[in-house]
């Protein structure tokens, strides 16, 4: 398992190798020590939303197994890991009464990544509402980022003093688009105007999270992870270009340009602006400056025009990638250039601080064969990821670091446990880790780049 030795000097000294996870998806102990359902607990239990009704009500087992699974990522070798703080273990009814065992449970866990050299990455809310809130409205719910900046204050006043950096919130685009928009994720809802609330209610989240951050904590360096999209058009006609540059505003623009410059694109407000609940201040609030942001990039988007005359904006049909060898086990395409020219063109278009690749990774369902899982394809995507990074790097792009997705096996979601993104294979029925041979080489990658400083 070679690793290019080209590859590691093509990052600096003090770029930072990581690997990420999320509360939900690796923690189980779902109704442990004062933790009140999110709207993740309640979606999996509704027929047909999640394959074969599964449920991060075990998980791995996370909960319980940290600090042998914090020894495994020490072995790895990274100098960082990027987790995520379940809101419903703090504030079980999502506002009000505080459960110090929550708060306990990562108190814990942070001492036990900083006892171990890591560096620590949380993420404030990965998904999982807490159920209560669903009630008032949730996303859509101007409250919900109230209730958030309240729940930013209470974490960051007693974890903070530990922690190397913040992200207030991962993936909008999930939040908003999948989960109220298209109906694939909780709630669930398939509704414009929903989406439209969601849109501003999640922007003026992490505004007011940040603020609630700073305030008790001014120094410590805060930023959001986004899922922005590389967006391809179909042809090189005028109409696909200009279907690409719609989606590129519909998907990316409603979050970059409110967090970065103050503002809605113009056509987004045009066609959703009535059902947004904006009110006079919330865009500076939402303009906070930041220390960094974070890119999740797996797959390219590629659209054609929509011309049909009852089509919602952006007027734009993804073309589904074609079937071959270039898909992962999900069925996304592999496109690495896509990474690199999503970077370089987020730099010319917006004024953003420094950056990390907060995720990246492959889904490869290959199973243990003589106890080895020998997962080449991954590593064939990972080495290509990484190159595309440095490309960018080398570009100019002031990215600090990555990590990978993911660091084990998990709940994937919609997904249920049929998908596996993981370096480390686990066995759901005894809970097993095992390392797959693209850890090893991500373990090599990162002693040969130790070994050329």
């Amino acid at each position: 398992m070679a690793i290019s030795k080209d590859l590691a000097a093509r990052f600096p000294n003090d770029f930072l190798f990581g690997v990420a996870t999320a509360a939900y998806q690796i923690e189980g102990a779902a109704n442990e020590d004062g933790r009140k359902p999110s709207i993740w607990d309640a979606f999996s239990k509704m027929p047909g939303r999640v394959y074969k009704g599964h449920s991060g009500d075990v998980a791995c087992d996370h909960y319980h197994r940290w600090e042998s699974d914090l020894d495994l990522i020490r072995s790895l070798g990274v100098d960082a890991y990027r987790f995520s703080i379940a809101w419903p273990r703090i504030l079980p009814d999502g506002r009000g009464q505080v459960n110090e065992k929550g708060l306990d449970f990562y108190d814990r866990l942070i001492d036990g990544m900083v006892a171990r050299g890591l560096k620590v990455f949380p993420t404030l809310y990965h998904w999982d509402l807490p159920l209560t809130l669903a009630g008032y409205g949730g996303w859509t719910a101007r409250n919900t980022a109230e209730a958030f900046a309240e729940y930013a204050e209470i974490v960051v006043r007693r974890l903070g003093d530990r922690m190397d950096a913040l992200a207030t919130i991962n993936e909008p685009w999930c939040i908003c688009h999948l989960s109220h928009l298209y109906g694939v994720h909780a709630p669930g809802e398939k509704s414009p105007a929903a989406f439209a609330a969601a849109i501003h209610t999640l922007n003026l989240a992490h505004g007011l999270g940040v603020e609630a951050a700073r305030s008790v904590r001014p120094d410590l360096p805060m930023g959001i992870v986004i899922n922005a999209h590389s967006v391809y058009p179909a042809s090189g006609s005028p109409v696909d270009q200009g279907a690409a540059e719609r989606a590129f505003e519909f998907h990316n623009g409603l979050f970059f340009s409110p967090l970065f410059e103050g503002s809605y694109p113009a056509e987004v407000l045009e066609a959703y602006g009535e059902m947004m609940p904006i009110e006079d201040g919330d865009l500076q609030t939402i303009n906070q400056p930041l220390d960094w942001w974070g890119l999740n990039y797996y797959t390219p988007l590629r659209v054609k025009d929509d011309g049909s005359a009852d089509t919602l904006y952006p007027r734009a049909e993804v073309v589904p990638p074609k079937p071959g060898p270039d898909l992962t086990d999900i069925g996304w395409e592999i496109y690495e250039t896509g990474l690199s020219d999503l970077m370089k063109g987020l730099y010319e278009r917006y004024s953003l601080p420094p950056m990390f690749i907060t995720e990246n990774g492959a889904c490869y369902n290959d199973e243990p064969v003589d106890g080895a899982i020998g997962d080449t394809r991954r590593i064939d995507y990972l080495d290509k990821h990484f190159r595309a990074v440095a490309d960018a790097r080398d570009a100019g792009v002031p990215v600090k670091g990555y990590f990978l997705w993911s660091l084990m096996d998990n709940y994937e979601w919609a997904e249920g446990y049929k998908m596996r993104f993981g370096i480390v294979h686990v066995d759901y029925d005894t809970q097993v880790r095992t390392l797959k041979d693209s850890a090893l080489w991500y373990r090599n990658l990162i002693s040969e780049h130790v070994s050329a400083r």
